[in-house]
């Protein structure tokens, strides 16, 4: 039987979901799919300033700068591509805060500046122990930035395993006509939780989670002229992702 780690965030909307923590095993492969990533792009910018420079000027410029190129990497990554490095994605991890809303700046800086401390000068033992120890997996960066690492499961653009449409994907331009602006940031991390997860529900749990989301949400859109409450949200979330 496979273990993992589960953390249950209660909604606005009263609804309950659950987020899979990200196990020591994970976050390592990806850390080490972003190190070699990094050290690349070090080694390139290196390269650069050395040819502009010369060897002595080239590495007296580096090493000021190394810390923010190593801190621009993840903070560019997890607050433009929704909480994901290219490591993250493709281990399917992702950054979240413990709330369960998307990481932003101010959290992901906290977390990154704080990997410079417990990372590397410190042969990543504080973020060992720290992982194992914590009720949430979370190194000393997750700690201070309060934020967790997720497994991402995926199931945005698909629709329900049964029914007639169970394939369809969105139509082209659908929701352009709706106006978005009123939903938070919170409550459309709660839409793309349920979209992420609902594949794991019974049918009956996925219908009414869909329900209730729906019906707490759709005053906040106006101009939607979708009924079925799971393509409702899906419509919306696709809507205000695109639109920022």
């Amino acid at each position: 039987m496979e273990y993992e780690d589960r953390i249950t965030i209660p909604t606005p909307e009263g609804v309950s979901l659950e987020m899979t923590l990200a196990g020591l095993g994970s976050r390592a492969i990806a850390g080490g799919i972003d190190l070699a990533i990094k050290a690349l792009l070090a080694g390139i910018v290196a390269v650069l300033l050395i040819a502009l420079f010369g060897e002595l000027g080239g590495f007296a410029v580096l090493a000021p700068l190394l810390g923010l190129l190593l801190i621009a990497y993840d903070v560019s990554f997890e607050t433009l591509a929704g909480g994901r490095t290219p490591g993250k994605r493709l281990t399917g991890l992702r950054v979240v805060r413990s709330g369960g809303s998307p990481i932003d700046l101010m959290a992901s800086a906290i977390r990154n500046v704080l990997r410079l401390v417990d990372g590397l000068p410190l042969s990543y033992l504080p973020t060992l122990v720290s992982v194992l120890v914590t009720r949430r997996n979370q190194r000393p960066g997750d700690v201070a930035a309060d934020t967790v690492v997720i497994r991402d499961r995926r199931a945005i653009d698909r629709r329900p395993s049964s029914g007639a449409a169970a394939h369809e994907s969105l139509r082209p331009g659908a929701g352009a006509a709706w106006d978005v602006s009123g939903v938070p940031a919170d409550e459309l991390a709660t839409v793309r939780a349920f979209l992420e997860r609902r594949d794991g529900l019974t049918g009956a749990a996925r219908e009414r989670l869909a329900a209730r989301l729906a019906a707490a949400l759709r005053p906040q859109v106006a101009g939607a002229d979708e009924s079925d409450p799971e393509r409702f949200l899906e419509i919306l979330y696709s809507a205000k992702s695109a639109r920022g």
